[in-house]
Formats: C-alpha cells, sequence, structure tokens
C-alpha cells in the first residue's frame, strides 16, 4: 500500500516488469538529494542510495541522473539498509533549468510532478517578471502550474495586484493566501490527493516552508524571517525534498533559486505569453519579431494599450535569452558528439588490436 500513496500504480508496474523478481531489486521514489547521497522511499523501509557508476556510465549527462520525485530501480546491499540505483524509470513530467553559472547544462529540479505551486510574496519579493520565468518553468514541465501569492495583508492594494497577476498568468488558478493561517488551508489542499504529487517553486522567504508545514501539521521545514531591508529570504531550505502529507498527496519543497536560467521552454512561451502569441498571426509578416518591423499588430496593440509595454519588453528578453540558449546547446551537443566518437574510435582501435594479438598467437 505504501507504493500507491506515493503515487505508484499499473503502468509503473509495467515500467518495472523487467526487474521484478530479480534478487535485491526494488521499485522506490526519491525523496532527499544531498551531496550526490539519495534518500528513497520504498515499499517497507526509506534506504539511504548512491547511483551506480554504470547509470552514470549510460546515461551521459547530468539530466539523465535521479532527482527528487523520480521513480527508481534499487539495488539492496548486504544488511539491507543502504542500496544503489540501477535505474530511472521514465518521468511523466519534470521542470528542468540551466545550470547555474557558464555551463551549459540541464538540471533537472524535481521530476513526476502534477501541480506546481508558483509561490511570491506581496512585499518585496512581488517581481511580475520573475513571475513569467516561473509559469515558463512550470508550464514546461507538463505539470499543471497555480499561482500562491503569500503575505497578502502585506499589499497596498490586493485587488490591483491580483488583476496584475491574472493578466500575466492567463488560465492559471491564483489565490491570495497567508501561509501562516491554518483557516486557509482549503486554498491549497484542494490541488492535493493522495498519490499525487506537487512542487513548490519560489524566492527564499515567501513562505514555502511555512504552507509545507501547516499541511503536515508540524514543523518539518525549519523557518526563519526574511530581511526587513529587501524582504530577501535566508535560504532556510538547502535542498529539495519529498513530503508525504498526512491526509494525503505528496509535496516537494525546493530551495530559493538566486539564478533562474531557463532550459526548454519553446513552446510554455507561446502560452505565457498567449496575447502576444495571439497578435503575432495578424501581424504582416509570418516572421514578424515585433520590433521594427511594419504593420506590426503586437506593437500597434502595444500603442493602443491593449499590451503592456513592460510585458513586450520582457517578452523580447526571453526570446533574446533562448536564442542564445539555443547556440550554446548546439555547441554543446557538437562537443559531446565529437567525445563520444572519440570514445568509440579508441575501444575499435583496442578491439581490434586485441584481435590481432590473438591471431596471432593463433
Amino acid at each position: 500500500m505504501r507504493l500507491a500513496e506515493l503515487g505508484w500504480d499499473d503502468a509503473r508496474a509495467r515500467e518495472f516488469a523487467e526487474w521484478a523478481g530479480q534478487p535485491g531489486i526494488e521499485p522506490a521514489r526519491v525523496a532527499i538529494e544531498f551531496n550526490h547521497i539519495f534518500r528513497v522511499l520504498g515499499e517497507h523501509d526509506d534506504l539511504d542510495v548512491t547511483t551506480s557508476g554504470r547509470l552514470k556510465h549510460q546515461v551521459g549527462s547530468r539530466s539523465g541522473l535521479p532527482a527528487v520525485g523520480d521513480w527508481v530501480v534499487v539495488r539492496r546491499r548486504p544488511g539491507g539498509t543502504s542500496g544503489d540505483i540501477v535505474a530511472v524509470l521514465p518521468r511523466r513530467s519534470w521542470f528542468s533549468r540551466k545550470t547555474a553559472g557558464e555551463v551549459t547544462d540541464e538540471q533537472v529540479v524535481a521530476a513526476n510532478v502534477d501541480v506546481v505551486f508558483v509561490v511570491m510574496g506581496l512585499d518585496g519579493d512581488y517581481n511580475l517578471r520573475r513571475l513569467e520565468r516561473y509559469l515558463l518553468l512550470a508550464r514546461e514541465s507538463g505539470a499543471r502550474p497555480v499561482v500562491l501569492l503569500t503575505k497578502a495583508d502585506l499589499a497596498t492594494s490586493r485587488e490591483t495586484v491580483l488583476d496584475e497577476v491574472v493578466r500575466v498568468a492567463p488560465g492559471v488558478p491564483v489565490h491570495a493566501i497567508s501561509p501562516r493561517l491554518a483557516s486557509q488551508l482549503p486554498e491549497v489542499q484542494q490541488y492535493l490527493r493522495p498519490g499525487l504529487t506537487a512542487a513548490l517553486l519560489g524566492s527564499s522567504g515567501v513562505g514555502k516552508s511555512t504552507i509545507i508545514n501547516k499541511l503536515a501539521g508540524d514543523a518539518l521545514q525549519r523557518t526563519r524571517e526574511v530581511r526587513a531591508s529587501d524582504s530577501r529570504g535566508r535560504h532556510t531550505t538547502t535542498h529539495r525534498e519529498l513530503v508525504v502529507l498526512p491526509d494525503g498527496g505528496l509535496i516537494i519543497d525546493t530551495p530559493g533559486m538566486r539564478e533562474l536560467q531557463l532550459w526548454d521552454v519553446g513552446e510554455a512561451v507561446k502560452e505565457t505569453f498567449d496575447e502576444i502569441e495571439a497578435l503575432a498571426s495578424e501581424c504582416r509578416f509570418s516572421d514578424c519579431r515585433h520590433r521594427d518591423e511594419p504593420r506590426c499588430a503586437v506593437k500597434a496593440a502595444v500603442e493602443a494599450g491593449t499590451i503592456g509595454a513592460d510585458r513586450l519588453q520582457s517578452y523580447h528578453k526571453l526570446q533574446e535569452e533562448l536564442d542564445v540558449l539555443a547556440r550554446r546547446q548546439d555547441a554543446r551537443a557538437l562537443i559531446d558528439e565529437k567525445r563520444r566518437s572519440k570514445v568509440m574510435h579508441k575501444a575499435l582501435k583496442a578491439h581490434l588490436k586485441t584481435k590481432q594479438i590473438g591471431r596471432a598467437h593463433v
């Protein structure tokens, strides 16, 4: 029964079938990832595991390694308290970002998520441009996005703020809550049920850990007050963690992201900026960039005030960022292909040399 509570179903059982029945092999779900060591939840107990060397060699990139929320195949070691992850079952959804820094690689933040709560505070954290980026991340994941606006009591004009957020998040449910008030828990609980997984995304100090503590009925996650000077959080949560809730459902807490660099959100841009995408078909040129081109329907809408100039500016900025990322990804793919070809060439050369030695001995 425990696997079902964690989200296991018949489809997962079919994916696991090729390993079923092998000694010491069992399915589990990744709950915590910390310095390449994982805590996984199994049918009967929890295990501390690491990734097998063979799996690391097979996946070839960081994105193929286990992430919080993944269903994995575990080989239990003698003694029964630890093991190795030998395979990752197919992901139904996942949200990724570019790794921080100059390295062009994909980092999977969480996997197999059904609902993504995008959490933003109505204090100094309030930033519509950042919200757009989080929505892109959530939509591209394949999960359902929901916006939670915390610290609603600090908003100078709550209705105005809600209108702004609804315009930026078309079609997305938006709720203004105070995480410390248990009476407002139903706003979040309506999206949770047994076997369903949610995740919390947002900056530090917006109340993600407080929300989990209220849902779990216990102080599972440490919380600290934000700095009064700039409403910035203190990064109380330092690692991603999958929490099983007492009333059913699971929720993943994530650390506040200092750097949210997008990875592959091309299709999600159309949903997040749907008003711009809808007008684009009315532009004179099919490849209109909505900059200096004549008879641009989008620019006309900005001049008429039906689309905000800052909204179009944000759209342009994201398109530029995605163009740069695409070029870097192409360059990285070329480097990886050359590396694979070199390894294969060396392996083939070694194989032919071994055959020649064998023939010589004959």
